[in-house]
């Protein structure tokens, strides 16, 4: 059984009027991975994993290739016992493995392995792209097994949904949200970062690019084990606030953003649950936000109670609280962990904005926002982030976040800043 516990980060003093509390729960996991369907039987059921490569015309020979070259790396991640399908997908989608219409997912073992390696060397690249129709027949083949607790798809694309509509793509993303989880990549610069984010976004999955084909199978084969390590294979983040008090977010500040705020589902009037999905050996950070009652000097109240749950167990349990006092001090002091979450949720936010004005041609808006964002990355110590600013932009004064643009700048370069956007640095007591 995996074991949780939560840190809480705050500045609890408010001044005399002040209503708004702000905390930083660390959530760590520990022993989750052994727990995992690598301990399990074979035919145990207790996973099941979806493959849905892109086979459209433009991902041509070299590109459909490298997809079968990367599906094998990870069906050889998969260990015996899950069960595992591959899906081919153009402007519709079908199943390559399992070959028997009796089932749509088939059992992991030496054999059905062989047999799924031989059947994506045959795939070839032809039509159009409509990930909607991927993702439906995802969900419909992952429907066939309720019984299975832990799933998970891996979606790979070249290019823009263009087979189906916008509405279409989102009401298909809907109907998979707590079905499965979606780890998307992109491969080359003929995507979109945000069409393909809002469907990882949805589907508690990552997003990333992969420059070249022939980069596709080290991903492949990472995703996957990160996959097969995931021992808990959901829990959810459950936050209570008092009667009177307003939630005014909830969100993972790490490893990576995502604004959870608007998937609450109550549990009672006062609690609210949050998915997480599943969980191995790690820590997440969730900034909670929370509006109370103006008290008077002195006065004490618990402003959030924050907890990790699987099913109805509660694992580990943090307390953020507020207390009113008149020392300048103490409530004028913003806490370290809650400022650079902050700061690094604004740097996410200009990166993109600044990425779309240089898109669509404005330039000065573009600088403007790409400026600050070196400016914050310079001032959080995200070096990773000033590097990949630095492919897009030529730094005259961080400090001031004085730029111009780089007109050599690559697609693949700017396409690889927009993806890293939502990745943090954790941020250390």
């Amino acid at each position: 059984m995996a074991d949780f516990t939560a840190e809480v980060f705050q500045n609890e003093f408010l001044p005399a009027g002040g209503t708004d509390v702000h905390g930083i729960v660390r959530i760590t996991s520990t022993g989750a991975a052994t727990g995992s369907v690598a301990t399990a039987p074979q035919g145990d059921g207790s996973a099941a994993e979806v493959i849905l490569i892109d086979t459209s015309g433009s991902m041509g020979r070299r590109g459909v290739q490298a997809a079968g070259v990367a599906a094998t790396a990870a069906l050889k991640e998969i260990t015996d016992g899950t069960l595992f399908a591959v899906v081919s997908g153009n402007g519709t989608a079908q199943i390559v493995y399992p070959t028997s219409r009796q089932s749509a997912l088939a059992v992991m073992s030496p054999q059905t392995r062989g047999e799924a390696i031989r059947a994506v060397e045959m795939l070839r690249a032809s039509g159009g792209t409509a990930m909607g129709t991927w993702l439906t027949l995802a969900r419909r083949i992952f429907e066939t097994v309720p019984h299975v607790t832990k799933r998970h798809a891996i979606l790979l694309t070249d290019g823009v949904n263009e087979g189906e509509t916008a509405a279409s793509l989102q009401a298909a993303v809907q109907s998979c949200v707590g079905v499965f989880q979606c780890d998307c990549r992109g491969v080359g610069d003929q995507w979109r970062v945000e069409e393909v984010r809002s469907i990882a976004s949805a589907l508690l999955g990552t997003v990333d690019i992969i420059p070249a084909p022939e980069q596709m199978a080290a991903e492949f084969e990472s995703m996957m084990r990160a996959s097969m390590a995931r021992g808990v294979a959901s829990a959810e983040l459950r936050v209570w606030v008092p009667q009177g008090a307003e939630l005014l977010f909830v969100k993972q500040v790490s490893p990576t953003l995502e604004d959870l705020t608007a998937r609450r589902t109550p549990i009672n009037p006062l609690t609210g649950a949050y998915p997480t999905g599943a969980w191995t050996d790690e820590s997440r950070d969730y900034h909670v936000a929370v509006r109370l009652p103006a008290r008077t000097i002195g006065q004490e109240q618990l402003a959030a109670r924050v907890q990790i749950t699987v099913g109805d167990t509660v694992l580990a349990q943090g307390l953020v609280k507020a207390k009113w006092s008149s020392d300048d001090s103490l409530t004028t002091r913003i806490d370290p962990a809650v400022a650079a979450y902050t700061g690094q949720a604004e740097l996410a936010q200009v990166i993109q904005e600044g990425l779309a004005a240089k898109a669509a041609g404005q330039d000065e808006v573009a600088t403007a926002k790409l400026g600050r964002a070196v400016q914050l990355a310079d001032k959080t110590g995200n070096d990773e982030m000033t590097t990949r600013l630095k492919k897009v932009v030529e730094i005259d004064d961080a400090d001031t976040g004085t730029v111009r643009l780089k007109k050599s700048a690559s697609k693949i370069d700017e396409m690889s800043l927009d993806t890293a956007s939502t990745k943090t640095t954790r941020v250390r007591r």
